[in-house]
């Protein structure tokens, strides 16, 4: 481990003298759920009994049937009841977006370390109880974090990282719109590549440190200057480098792609999923659709930069490219969902503050989700594009109990998911003090 590294994760474990989740006794736990929405079936289930041992799911029964021997009782019966949700395209462990191009230069690794911290916390208190984290620019941060709530050092969600940015060089997985002269430290580069060969070297390097996937940056992005979104910057064979030598390693490829063309490729490439799909055509839907891509597009987030990086003065090319961006986004993925395309939950959280995912689910419904399948986006099927349907995802015996308490019904007003109550991860309630 290197001292950089070092120090980030060492900064991480001294927060663990402030527990922030409630470890439960020993034996077993009977949740009483008032309604519980059952999102393998799409039916909500009134007055249930939710039988947990050893953080683990081990049968859901009507409440009139449930063993009376448990050595502690949750008390959810006021409560509608969903499974943890999970957002599928976040950066926790970075600075948040900013209008200062090289604030993540002026950061430190400890400093980092805390930021990521405080966000994974807000993250769960919100009822995201399982992210994917697409990408750090201090690379491997977002490994260290993962790490350290494994380990009970933190309260986070559970976290499968990408370690760092497949990024051709200046391109929208990079750090530009510095003054001249700026030297970016190579801590900030660890996936920059160019070609097939150096592609998949990078994508060993990134999972030797242990990163669970791939994040492969195929064109401009919005909140990059200098880069285009509709501009490809990788070939179809750099990014078939990229998923096949994953693929030695059991690991999936994720690719940033906004534009028509570079979807194309990467789709044709063999990714797992596809992130934004901003200016995808019908072209491209057919495709995913075709291959079985995931669709992972971030439809809140327009709003948020169109007002405050107004506000805050973020450069006038990411504003131009956001207006550019935003509405082409959500036809196109109103157009997806018409289609048939397999659709994960994700909103690029970063950009806005964490805590705030659940924002997204009335923009999913909007454009053209029933409440029912924005749910099951960030839950059964987000599980589906991770791989991990047979562990997370609902309420069903031999899952993670990871289980999200609200005061309304989600089916008649989606909007009610942003009033958590309580959140439960793997058997254990989350403090939300």
């Amino acid at each position: 481990m290197t001292l950089k590294l070092c120090s980030l994760f060492c900064a991480v474990a001294v927060i663990s003298s402030v527990p922030a989740i409630a470890a439960e006794s020993g034996g077993s736990t009977v949740v009483h759920v008032g309604h519980l929405l059952d999102v393998d079936s799409g039916a909500m289930l009134a007055d249930q009994a939710v039988i947990i041992e050893h953080g683990r799911v081990t049968s859901v029964k009507p409440w009139s049937a449930a063993a009376s021997t448990a050595s502690k009782l949750v008390d959810w019966s006021g409560y509608t009841v969903v499974p943890g949700l999970m957002d599928m395209h976040t950066h926790i462990a970075d600075e948040p977006e900013s209008a200062d191009p090289g604030a993540a230069l002026r950061s430190t690794p400890a400093r980092d370390a805390f930021i990521g911290a405080k966000n994974a916390r807000d993250t769960l208190r919100a009822g995201f109880t399982t992210v994917r984290d697409v990408g750090v620019y201090r690379g491997f941060a977002d490994i260290a974090l993962r790490d350290a709530i494994n380990a009970g050092y933190v309260p986070g969600p559970r976290m499968f990282v990408a370690g760092a940015y497949i990024t051709i060089p200046g391109g929208g997985g990079e750090i530009t719109g510095l003054p001249a002269g700026t030297v970016v430290p190579e801590e900030f580069r660890r996936g920059v590549s160019k070609g097939p060969d150096d592609v998949r070297k990078h994508v060993d390097v990134i999972l030797d440190h242990g990163a669970d996937l791939i994040k492969v940056i195929a064109t401009g992005a919005v909140l990059t200057d200098g880069t285009e979104p509709g501009q490809s910057e990788y070939t179809e064979e750099e990014i078939h480098a990229a998923v096949t030598e994953a693929a030695k390693r059991g690991k999936f490829v994720a690719a940033h792609a906004h534009g028509a063309e570079g979807i194309k490729r990467a789709v044709r490439a063999g990714v797992r999923s596809i992130e934004h799909g901003s200016l995808i055509d019908d072209e491209g839907i057919a495709l995913m659709k075709q291959h079985g891509t995931w669709l992972v597009a971030d439809i809140y987030n327009g709003d948020y930069i169109d007002s405050v990086g107004r506000s805050e003065g973020w450069s006038a090319e990411k504003i131009r490219k956001n207006v550019e961006t935003t509405q082409a986004q959500r036809d196109g993925f109103r157009k997806a969902v018409k289609a048939g395309v397999h659709i994960a939950f994700g909103t690029d959280a970063g950009v806005y503050p964490h805590g705030d995912n659940a924002r997204q689910f009335a923009y999913m419904v909007r454009y053209g989700m029933t409440p029912l399948q924005a749910i099951r986006a960030a839950t059964i099927d987000a599980a589906r594009l991770l791989g991990k349907e047979k562990e997370l995802g609902s309420i069903a015996p031999g899952k993670a109990a990871d289980m999200v308490a609200v005061a309304c019904d989600p089916l008649k007003d989606v909007e009610c998911l942003r009033q958590v109550r309580s959140v439960m991860k793997a058997g254990e309630t989350v403090s939300l003090d």
